[in-house]
């Protein structure tokens, strides 16, 4: 009798967590129906008004990772132009450098995005932070045949719930550098560090100061896209969007 009863809570238990597991799949389909976008910039970047004369940039767009499809370069142009600004071939006929380097594109998570846009511009990139936490039960004589059954059901339907109902996030990361002609007037140095491996363990740090033309001001921005299932080719646009806004949106 009594190991009729340990039999028929197990059941029980079993199809409490196969339940659960279907509601989490619902629970994130509802949530996640609708596509989510964010677009953030490390820094805030302030550029003093010019006159019209002035409203001259040369655009340099790299996107350095494997999807050459997520082409920026059009989309930033467009909106410099609705803004007013002039797109020179030239460096010397510009007042601005608009320097772009798309450093990585594809499926991430909500929160390897925010830290790569906390290390903000020119820190290293790390890979996809992804945690799940795993249950385990142990037990001795004769439930262990039925814990075994009742593991594998739950992985069963783990399994299939997960395959169904993905929460999905894509993530572009930018490094922007932006740089302002200033005036004969004005006197900018430029500091450069540099430090070069010497052989395992040596290290040989190089400095340098040299006068320029240019105010330079750095920020990275990291775009999101958020939904359930989603693919790539209808994250690809509104990441896009996100992104041209963002710079665009300095000026």
């Amino acid at each position: 009798m009594f190991d009729f009863i340990r039999r028929s809570t197990l059941i029980v238990s079993i199809g409490v967590v196969a339940f659960l597991m279907g509601c989490a799949g619902v629970h994130t389909a509802i949530n996640k129906r609708n596509l989510d976008t964010q677009t953030k910039m490390s820094s805030t970047i302030f550029l003093d008004p010019v006159t019209f004369d002035k409203k001259t940039a040369f655009l340099q767009i790299r996107n350095t990772t494997d999807k050459s499809e997520l082409d920026l370069e059009e989309g930033v142009a467009e909106a410099m132009k609705a803004k007013g600004y002039k797109i020179v071939q030239v460096p010397e006929l510009a007042q601005y450098l608009l320097q772009v380097n798309v450093l990585q594109v594809g499926r991430s998570d909500l929160r390897a995005a925010e830290h790569a846009l906390n290390q903000g511009f020119g820190a290293a990139l790390g890979g996809a932070v992804a945690g799940a936490a795993v249950g385990s039960l142990a037990s001795r004589g004769n439930d262990s045949k039925g814990l075994v059954v009742g593991g594998l059901v739950g992985a069963a339907v783990a399994t299939v719930s997960d395959a169904m109902v993905q929460d999905v996030v894509y993530t572009v990361i930018a490094d922007i550098q932006i740089s302002e002609r200033v005036g004969n007037s004005v006197v900018v140095k430029e500091k450069t560090q540099s430090k070069l491996k010497q052989g395992v363990r040596g290290m040989r740090e190089v400095t340098s100061t040299e006068k320029v033309d240019w105010k330079r001001y750095q920020t990275r921005v990291v775009s999101t896209a958020n939904k359930v299932n989603l693919k790539f080719n209808k994250a690809a646009p509104e990441l896009i969007r996100g992104l041209t806004r963002s710079i665009v949106g300095v000026f």
